[in-house]
């Protein structure tokens, strides 16, 4: 069975996708960015939307049941690629080691965000 889990004051874009998609024990989370609870972009330096952003990216997992300590994959998306040391100072802060498989991708965002993450995690119950 498909879920689609959120609660009114999950973050969500005006665009075409759900925040979360869970299959059994699987949560899948669209990307995640600098955005206030009515999907209007909040616009920041970079480490002040990377925090938003996985503040976010936290808030979806909670309303799906999981949260960052169960997230085995993230993808992150940094515009600019003089922000990598920053962004691998702050990552640390939010998930520890042994660290989920990562995959990080820059100068692909455009003006208007600085950074994005999306996660799959699994169910905090979850006996994987």
């Amino acid at each position: 069975m498909i879920e689609y889990p959120s609660a009114p004051d999950t973050p969500r874009s005006h665009l075409p996708f759900s925040p979360a998609t869970k299959v059994g024990e699987l949560i899948f989370v669209s990307g995640q960015a600098s955005v206030d609870a009515t999907g209007k972009i909040v616009s920041d330096s970079f480490e002040g939307e990377m925090r938003r952003s996985i503040e976010n990216l936290r808030k979806v997992l909670e309303d799906a049941g999981s949260d960052l300590a169960h997230v085995v994959r993230t993808c992150n998306y940094v515009r600019d690629d003089a922000d990598l040391a920053l962004y691998n100072r702050i990552y640390p802060e939010y998930f520890q080691a042994p660290f989920p498989a990562r995959t990080t991708i820059t100068n692909c965002l455009g003006a208007a965000l600085r950074y994005e993450i999306d996660c799959i995690a699994v169910a905090k119950n979850s006996k994987a």
